[in-house]
């Protein structure tokens, strides 16, 4: 196992950690997550980039670190809906958490049609391959977690509400983002859709 899959399963081993430390109560708990959380993130970045660089691409990277990645956003995403209140939170009480679920839903939507829309492609020997948008709402996702987890160590605390509007903010711009770049994502890459008939 070369160094990049070491550190995928290092994001993998992660998450537990990261669940642990935002539900066992401590003073910031919450804050200690979100730094936790913020270092498997960079290691989704520090994963590839030592894989392209140094031309360790594996079939077991591409299996994991996906995998990773998702698992890690996803785990994210559910536990903060667990905590309603950063949601409600000032003037955005009544409809926060509501917007919130309808947009953690519509992440994890996007995530699983798209993971389906890839193994359409393996299965026609269909090599997909990432694009900027995709790469940019990764990165919105993964400053919009971490910055509504500090929100939650201040809650009730002088610029609380600034921190909730950012966090909300980030949130809506990840959805977007996510959205959008799965629409374009299977525009670009239609004809895995298409019918074998057709393509002949």
């Amino acid at each position: 196992m070369n160094l990049p899959n070491k550190i995928t399963l290092t994001r993998i081993f992660m998450i537990p950690v990261f669940v642990v430390l935002f539900f066992v109560e401590f003073p910031y708990h919450e804050l200690v997550s979100a730094v936790v959380f913020a270092l498997a993130a960079f290691t989704d970045f520090l994963d590839g980039h030592i894989a392209r660089k140094y031309h360790l691409v594996t079939n077991m990277g591409k299996f994991l670190d996906p995998i990773a990645d998702k698992v890690l956003v996803s785990t994210a995403f559910i536990l903060m809906l667990t905590r309603p209140a950063v949601f409600s939170y000032g003037g955005f009480a009544g409809w926060g958490i509501v917007v919130a679920g309808v947009c953690i839903a519509l992440i994890m939507a996007r995530e699983l049609i798209v993971s389906g829309f890839r193994l359409i492609a393996v299965e026609r020997g269909l090599v997909l391959a990432a694009d900027k948008l995709g790469k940019i709402k990764t990165v919105t996702q993964d400053l919009a977690i971490p910055a509504i987890l500090v929100t939650m160590s201040f809650l009730g605390q002088e610029g609380c509400i600034a921190g909730c509007a950012v966090g909300y903010a980030l949130l809506l711009a990840a959805t977007v983002l996510t959205v959008v770049s799965g629409v374009h994502y299977i525009v670009r890459n239609r004809q895995v859709l298409k019918e074998e008939r057709e393509q002949a």
